[in-house]
């Protein structure tokens, strides 16, 4: 069974758990501008937004890599990146629609979520659940659309198509 990280944003209250763990898991250090997950703040609208590589079907940034350095965990689903292949030319990070890989300064390397090899921090360490891990058949666009809808009507008090 494939499984998927799911992000509730009505749950997250911006405490950058997700973030320290991640970067921990993956560098050794509690710093959240190392983290593969980021989090969105809307002050404005006081609410907090986590997000990270959705481990695209059709995934541009290992479309766009000219040495194949990004491949299929068979595994776990995610795109990998191969640190001794990547040439750290950043054409993935260009591809990318939702900048969700990064260069990472000090490796030269980019850096990309790798679900934490099926067991991701950044949901083990959620203390809310806005981070999940679920089986990949509970997600999808409509469920997206609909919390958008949802949003957009909580936040303007208009109708979400206007």
């Amino acid at each position: 069974m494939e499984k998927s990280l799911v992000i509730n944003p009505d749950n997250c209250t911006g405490c950058l758990q997700c973030e320290m763990a991640c970067s921990y898991e993956n560098e050794g250090v509690f710093n959240p501008s190392k983290s593969r997950i980021k989090v969105f703040t809307f002050h404005q609208e006081g609410r907090f937004v986590p997000y990270t590589c959705t481990q695209c079907a059709d995934a541009w940034c290992q479309q766009a890599c000219p040495v194949d350095a990004i491949s299929l965990n068979l595994v776990t689903g995610a795109k990998e990146v191969n640190e001794s292949s990547c040439v750290g030319c950043k054409v993935c990070t260009i591809s990318c629609p939702f900048g969700t890989i990064n260069y990472n300064q000090s490796s030269g390397k980019v850096i990309k979520c790798d679900l934490c090899g099926g067991d991701p921090k950044c949901a083990s360490a959620c203390p809310t659940q806005a981070i999940s891990y679920v089986d990949a058949d509970q997600t999808g666009l409509d469920k997206m659309r609909k919390w958008a809808t949802e949003t957009d009507h909580a936040s303007t008090n208009t109708p979400a198509n206007a």
